[in-house]
């Protein structure tokens, strides 16, 4: 391709709403350019970059057994209300009328529609596992879009959907899928993990995230070099370590006056004690009802772990009113010594001695308190926080490190979450009606490019994995509209190159050579050749990488040769 018949709009600056690398090198690069809050066009460069991203993603899907269908994106309310997530997916979900004041939605998901179409065609377990998925775009009503197309209105997705007749068949189609997206990312490049993860509002029982790693990332991963363990931080867990502290005697129980220090932090420190010697106390009200909750003072709360204790699902921090009244002190110094109440300790806690807490006394805290002494034995223990870099991996096998991640793709195990609201049946081996087993499986087509972003770039701009930029070398003439032979050298590489199914962007543009360099560099192309006047009169051309330091100089006769076999082995 060239230049001049192709359309390129890079920008020095980006505008000043951009936030996030990606979407800051996007914008320069002109892959986007956006038409309203949350609402992108994808320009000429960026839509080969998605094209790319399809094809890997649609040739693995294919390959995997999957069938490739496409639904609308406008769907009836009969189906969300149906399957009951009309009103509880919430304001996301983009609500529409027609002329005859029927409802619709802007599909935010497409579990309901392909459910529809499956209880309408397949009525028995002959037909049965099927697994179909389309590239459509959706829309999510997000409160606040940001950071481009990483978190934008109208994205582009790969969603596939499997119907089973137990639960082996979904198992295994799960894993299919699980090989099949590690495939996806390898193929493209990318740095990622898998890790467990919750199911949100799709629903269901077991899921896997997959993330690009990312210092941008919104998600937190908790991991294990040495093993395969790995987990969103809202569901990680970890083993207690051996605490030294249990070997402790008894010392005697002390209230202390902390007049300023209302934070296990500033009670530490007023102290002389670590953090760790500190008791965090939250206090919380569910069903009317209130509640303590205890952390190690370095450790933080997890409330998705807190929500799937059965009695705390619709729990909420209390009021500093009702903290008031059941502990007759304010935030801050509030602690489990002599309150009534019901409590849930974190398994960290319960390996403390001698520790720290409120006194329930504005201006005092405890010292040296135990359980078993001052406090009753938990009745309640849970798994309530977040795991920290250096805990103990669940499996054993090492310790857990943090790191960040971009979510591009999950999968989910829907069972009959569907297919029971919205009698999805079959005909089962002995002629029974049965549901049908149901998995899911998501992939954000557009939010890999700007995650493949996060993860490569320098300071001159995008550094594409080979798999997913536009054109695989650009070809830099110098002086091609005043130099006859830079002219003809450059048009023969050129058609050679073409001929060999290499994608070249010629860059024909009467430029300087300083603007081309920076365009080429700031789009991400993996390689270039320069060809000059300077370098005929020497039969050489100049080559780089797009991470490469320094460019190399390749005598004239090898150029095709070299190029040839750098493009056409990757």
């Amino acid at each position: 391709m060239r230049v001049s018949q192709f359309f390129i709009s890079t920008l020095k600056e980006a505008p000043a709403e951009a936030e996030l690398i990606s979407h800051n090198l996007m914008l320069r690069a002109g892959l986007i350019k956006r038409l309203g809050s949350g609402l992108y066009t994808w320009m000429p460069l960026g839509l080969r970059v998605l094209r790319k991203v399809e094809h890997v993603v649609r040739e693995e899907m294919n390959s995997s057994g999957a069938i490739e269908l496409l639904m609308p994106a406008i769907q009836p309310a009969e189906l969300w209300q149906e399957s009951g997530r009309w009103e509880i997916f919430g304001p996301q979900m983009l609500k529409i009328k027609d002329r005859h004041a029927h409802d619709f939605c802007f599909g935010p998901t497409h579990e309901e529609v392909i459910t529809d179409i499956v209880r309408r065609e397949i009525n028995s377990y002959r037909q049965l596992p099927l697994n179909f998925y389309q590239i459509q775009t959706k829309f999510r009503d997000e409160i606040r879009p940001r950071f481009g197309v990483m978190r934008a209105r109208e994205f582009l997705m790969k969603d596939a959907y499997s119907f089973h007749a137990d639960m082996n068949s979904l198992e295994e189609t799960y894993q299919l899928m699980f090989q099949a997206y590690s495939r996806i990312f390898t193929r493209l490049g990318l740095k990622f993990r898998a890790v467990t993860a919750d199911t949100g509002a799709i629903g269901g029982s077991g899921s896997h995230e997959f993330h690009v790693l990312a210092d941008s990332g919104e998600d937190a991963i908790a991991f294990c070099p040495d093993s395969d363990y790995a987990a969103n931080i809202e569901l990680a867990t970890s083993q207690l370590s051996a605490n030294a502290s249990q070997q402790e005697p008894f010392n005697e129980i002390q209230k202390i006056e902390t007049p300023d220090q209302k934070s296990c932090t500033g009670v530490a420190e007023f102290l002389g004690i670590p953090l760790s010697k500190t008791v965090k106390t939250l206090a919380v009200t569910a069903g009317g009802k209130p509640y303590l909750l205890l952390l190690r003072g370095d450790h933080q709360l997890n409330e998705l772990k807190a929500r799937k204790i059965p009695f705390l699902v619709d729990f909420e921090m209390a009021s500093e009113e009702t903290i008031l009244n059941v502990t007759g002190t304010i935030p801050g110094f509030i602690g489990p010594v002599g309150l009534d109440m019901e409590i849930i300790v974190d398994p960290a806690v319960t390996e403390m001695r001698n520790f720290a807490c409120g006194a329930n006394e504005a201006g005092f805290h405890y010292i040296n308190v135990n359980f078993g002494r001052d406090l009753k034995a938990p009745r309640h223990v849970f798994d309530i926080r977040n795991v920290c870099s250096g805990d103990l991996s669940p499996d054993g096998k090492g310790t857990l490190e943090i790191c960040r991640g971009i979510e591009v793709g999950h999968i989910f195990k829907l069972h009959t979450k569907y297919s029971q609201r919205m009698k999805a049946n079959y005909l089962n081996a002995t002629g029974q009606l049965q549901n049908f087993e149901m998995g899911c499986y998501g992939i954000g087509i557009s939010r890999i490019v700007a995650a493949a972003i996060e993860q490569n770039h320098d300071e001159r701009g995008i550094i594409f994995p080979a798999s997913m930029a536009p054109f695989q070398l650009a070809i830099i003439p110098i002086g091609m509209h005043k130099n006859d032979q830079v002219r003809r050298e450059t048009e023969k590489f050129y058609k050679l190159f073409l001929s060999n199914g290499i994608e070249v962007f010629l860059d024909d543009r009467n430029e300087r050579p300083g603007v081309m360099f920076a365009d080429m560099e700031l789009i991400g192309i993996p390689h270039r050749i320069v060809i000059s006047d300077r370098g005929l009169m020497q039969t050489t051309v100049e080559y780089k990488g797009r991470t490469d330091q320094d460019a190399q100089t390749i005598p004239l006769h090898e150029i095709a040769s070299f190029m040839l076999k750098k493009l056409c082995t990757n």
